[in-house]
C-alpha cells in the first residue's frame, strides 16, 4: 500500500491500491472506490478530490501511475458516497494536431454517476485564449484553473430497494407512447405538492401516473434526462451518459438525483407505465474548437469525436452542434454501450429514443447500415430486452425505413403524408393509404413489423397540435433570434385564419382538424406517439422551436376550457377503442385479402382511384374474418368488420355504404371527428345505403 499526497493545501494523505481497469469510471464497493479513466493520447493524468461543504476547494490531487490498456487507474480506500472528484489530463496542446490536453482544466469523469451542480458556464472552462481576439484564439492554451468553478463528478451508492419491481414489457403494438419533459409536465400541476413539481418525484406521484393511465399511454418517452449544459431546455446537449439532470431532483445533487428517479421509475411501473429515454450519443455539450472543455475534449479530442480530415483541429458537425461523437472508436462504442446497459440494469428503464440516429452509424467518410454501433447493439443481450427507436435522420442524411430489424423508426413519411392529406393537397391519397397500414413500403421486407413504424404527427421539435392546425408562421420571437430560429415548412392548414380568432365556425373546424390527426394516428396501424398536451390542446403561441423556453411556453397548463377537456376525452377514447379493437394494431401486416379500398359509390377503388391527385376521400375495408391471428395472450384477435372514411374534401360527401356478403348488413358508427363524439348508443345505417361524411372528418363504423 502507498500514499499520495495532495498538491493542493492541506496536504491530506490519501490512502491507495493500483486498482484496475475495469470497470471504467468510479465503482464504490463499501471499502472504497476504483477509479478508471481512458485516455489513449495522454501523457499523464491526475485525480482530484474536492470538498463535498465547500465544492470549490481541492483537497488531493493525486497523480495516477497505473496505466493499463489504456486506462489511468487507482483505488482509494475509505472514500464513501458524496465524494466529489474530477481529472486532470496532460498531454499536447496542439490544436493544429488535434490535441487539445489542458491540465489547467477540471473535467468531469465521463462514467460519473452524478454531478454536483447545474452545468451553466464560466469562462474559466473554456480551454483556449479567450481573451485573444483572433480568429486563431483556439491555438493559444489558456492557463486559468477551472476547478474552482468546474462542476464535480459525486461518488453514488448503488443500493437501492427495487422491491418487486417488474418491467411492464407491453409489447411494441399495444403500446401507446407519450413523449414529455419531466420538468414541463407537473411544474404548474395544480395538486401536486409544490416541493416535488417539475421533478422527478413529481413525475412519479400518484397524480401523474393517475392522468397517464387515463390517458391510456402505456409509455412515457422523456426528453433527454442525461446530464446536460443548461442554456437548452429540451436538454439536447449531454454531458454526462451516465448522470440523470440534477436540476430535476427535488432531493439534492450529491446522489440523491439518483435514488429519486429510480423512485420515480419504480412509481411508473407500478402503474404500468414503460419508461423510454431520448438520449442524445451523437455529440456533446462541448461544442466546436471555441466551445468549452468539461470532459472529453480535454480527457482525448482526437479518440472522441469526428474530425475533419487532414484538419483535425476542426470537427466534422453532422448534428448542427459544433461535434460529432466517434462511434466508430472502441472505446468510445463502448462507452455509448457501457451507459444503455447501466440505464437498463441500474436504472430498470424500458426503452431508447436515440436523436439524431443517423450520426450514430457514420465513419469519418460515410453512413451505412453497416457500423460497429449497430452491430454491437445487433448482439447485445440487455439491449434485446427493451424497445429501440431511431430518429432515422441527422442534418445531411434521411435514412427512414433503412435502420435493421429490432429498430422502430420516427415515421417522417407518417407525419409528412398525413399532414398534407387532411390540408387538402392533392396526390396524397396513395401514399396515406400505404401509411394507416404500418407504412408496408418501408418495413414489410426486412423482418420488421406494423409496430416498428412509430406514427407521429408531431413531436417537441416544431408545432403543437393546437399549433399546426392554427399558424402557418412560426412565431419564435420569444428565442432571442429575431424568429430565424426553428422551420416554417408547415404542413398543416390553418383554416384561412392565421392565429386564435373569435370565429365560431372555424374555431369548430379547427378542433375538427385536431380530432382528425389524432384519430388518424391511434387508428392506424403502427405505434402512435402522443406529444405531451397534443391531448388537450396545449398551446406555445406558435412558438415552434421552444428549445430554450423554460417558461409557460413550454410548461404543460393545467387550467382548461370545455374545448380542452372534450379533446381529452376523446383522445381517452380513442386510446381505449385501440385496446379494445386489436385489429387495430397488429402484430403483422394486412394482406391484400384483408384490405380493400372503397370509392364513395361503394365500388372498390382502382390503382387509378388512389393516384388520382383529385382524390381526396380515402375509404378501407378491414374484413377481420380474414384475419387469423392471435393477440399476446393467446386470443383470437377477433372478426370485427370495419369501414374506416376520411374525408379531407372540403364538401359533404355522400358514402355508399356497402353490403358484406349479407342481405341486410349494418354498419354501426363508432367514432365521428366531426362532432367528437363516441355514439351510444350507436347510431346505425344499412348497407347499400348513403352515409352522409362531413366536410374535413373521418367516420370509423362497425359490421354488426
Amino acid at each position: 500500500m502507498s500514499k499520495h499526497t495532495s498538491a493542493t493545501s492541506g496536504e491530506e494523505a490519501v490512502q491507495s491500491k493500483p486498482g484496475k481497469p475495469y470497470p471504467l469510471g468510479a465503482t464504490y464497493d463499501g471499502e472504497g472506490v476504483n477509479f478508471a479513466l481512458f485516455s489513449e493520447n495522454s501523457t499523464a493524468a491526475f485525480l482530484c478530490l474536492y470538498d463535498s461543504a465547500d465544492p470549490g476547494r481541492e483537497t488531493a490531487r493525486i497523480p495516477l501511475k497505473e496505466h493499463t490498456d489504456l486506462v489511468w487507474h487507482i483505488y482509494l480506500e475509505g472514500l464513501q458516497p458524496g465524494q466529489l472528484y474530477g481529472y486532470r489530463v496532460d498531454g499536447p496542446y496542439d490544436p493544429k494536431a488535434g490535441y487539445f490536453f489542458n491540465p489547467n482544466k477540471l473535467l468531469l469523469d465521463p462514467y460519473a454517476r452524478a454531478i454536483n451542480a447545474p452545468v451553466n458556464h464560466d469562462d474559466s472552462w473554456l480551454g483556449y485564449d479567450y481573451k485573444n481576439p483572433s480568429d486563431d484564439r483556439y491555438l493559444i492554451m489558456n492557463h486559468e484553473d477551472s476547478g474552482p468553478t468546474m462542476p464535480k463528478s459525486v461518488i453514488v451508492d448503488p443500493t437501492f430497494d427495487w422491491e418487486d419491481d417488474q418491467a411492464p414489457a407491453t409489447p411494441l403494438h399495444r403500446s401507446v407512447i407519450y413523449e414529455m419533459h419531466v420538468k414541463g409536465f407537473t411544474h404548474l400541476h395544480p395538486t401536486i405538492d409544490e416541493q416535488i413539481r417539475g421533478t422527478y418525484a413529481g413525475l412519479g406521484s400518484a397524480e401523474s401516473t393517475d392522468y397517464l393511465k387515463k390517458l391510456g399511454i402505456t409509455a412515457v418517452e422523456l426528453l433527454p434526462v442525461h446530464q446536460f449544459t443548461d442554456e437548452s431546455y429540451w436538454g439536447y446537449n449531454s454531458i454526462g451518459f451516465f448522470a440523470p439532470q440534477n436540476t430535476y431532483s427535488s432531493s439534492g445533487m450529491a446522489g440523491q438525483q439518483v435514488t429519486e428517479f429510480k423512485q420515480m421509475v419504480k412509481n411508473l411501473h407500478k402503474a404500468g407505465l414503460e419508461v423510454i429515454l431520448d438520449v442524445v450519443y451523437n455529440h456533446t455539450a462541448e461544442g466546436n474548437q471555441f466551445g468549452p472543455m468539461l470532459s472529453f475534449q480535454g480527457i482525448d479530442n482526437r479518440a472522441y469525436y469526428h474530425q475533419v480530415g487532414d484538419q483535425p483541429e476542426y470537427y466534422m458537425d453532422y448534428t448542427g452542434t459544433g461535434n460529432t461523437l466517434n462511434l466508430s472508436h472502441p472505446r468510445v462504442l463502448q462507452m455509448v454501450m457501457d451507459s444503455l446497459r447501466y440505464w437498463v440494469t441500474d436504472m430498470h428503464i424500458d426503452g431508447f429514443r436515440f436523436d439524431l440516429a443517423a450520426a450514430l452509424i457514420r465513419t469519418d467518410e460515410e453512413i451505412g447500415r453497416v457500423s460497429s454501433f449497430l452491430d454491437t447493439v445487433a448482439q447485445d443481450p440487455i439491449l434485446a430486452q427493451v424497445k429501440l427507436i431511431a430518429e432515422p435522420w441527422d442534418i445531411q442524411s434521411y435514412q427512414v425505413g433503412n435502420f435493421p430489424v429490432r429498430w422502430s423508426e420516427w415515421n417522417g413519411k407518417f407525419r409528412d403524408a398525413l399532414r398534407a392529406f387532411w390540408k387538402g393537397d392533392d396526390g396524397k391519397a396513395a401514399e396515406t393509404a400505404l401509411r394507416l397500414l404500418g407504412s408496408p413500403d418501408l418495413y414489410a421486407n426486412d423482418g420488421r413489423s406494423p409496430a416498428n413504424s412509430i406514427n407521429l404527427i408531431t413531436a417537441h421539435d416544431g408545432f403543437t397540435l393546437n399549433d399546426l392546425v392554427t399558424y402557418n408562421d412560426k412565431h419564435n420571437e420569444a428565442n432571442g433570434e429575431d424568429n430565424r430560429d426553428g422551420s416554417n415548412d408547415n404542413l398543416s392548414w390553418n383554416c384561412g385564419v392565421e392565429g386564435p380568432t373569435d370565429d365560431p365556425e372555424i374555431n369548430a373546424l379547427r378542433e375538427r382538424q385536431k380530432r382528425n390527426f389524432l384519430t388518424t394516428m391511434l387508428l392506424s396501424q403502427g405505434t402512435p406517439m402522443i406529444v405531451m398536451g397534443d391531448e388537450c390542446g396545449r398551446t406555445q403561441h406558435g412558438n415552434n422551436n421552444g428549445y430554450n423556453q423554460d417558461s409557460e411556453i413550454s410548461w404543460m397548463d393545467w387550467h382548461w376550457n370545455e374545448n380542452q377537456q372534450a379533446l381529452f376525452d376523446f383522445t381517452s377514447q380513442l386510446t381505449a377503442l385501440r385496446r379494445e379493437m386489436p385489429i387495430l394494431s397488429r402484430r403483422k401486416f394486412f394482406g391484400n385479402e384483408q384490405v380493400n379500398y372503397v370509392r364513395p359509390d361503394g365500388k372498390e377503388m382502382t390503382s387509378a382511384d388512389l393516384n388520382n391527385p383529385g382524390t381526396h376521400c380515402l375509404a378501407l375495408f378491414i374484413d377481420g374474418m380474414r384475419v387469423t391471428e392471435q393477440t399476446e395472450d393467446g386470443q383470437d384477435i377477433g372478426d370485427e368488420q370495419l369501414l374506416w372514411i376520411l374525408n379531407a374534401f372540403w364538401e359533404d360527401i355522400p358514402f355508399m355504404l356497402p353490403r358484406v356478403g349479407r342481405k341486410q348488413s349494418m354498419w354501426e358508427v363508432v367514432v365521428n371527428t366531426y362532432d367528437g363524439q363516441f355514439k351510444s348508443p350507436m347510431e346505425t345505417i344499412k348497407g347499400g345505403h348513403e352515409y352522409n361524411v362531413p366536410a374535413r372528418s373521418s367516420v370509423l363504423l362497425r359490421m354488426k
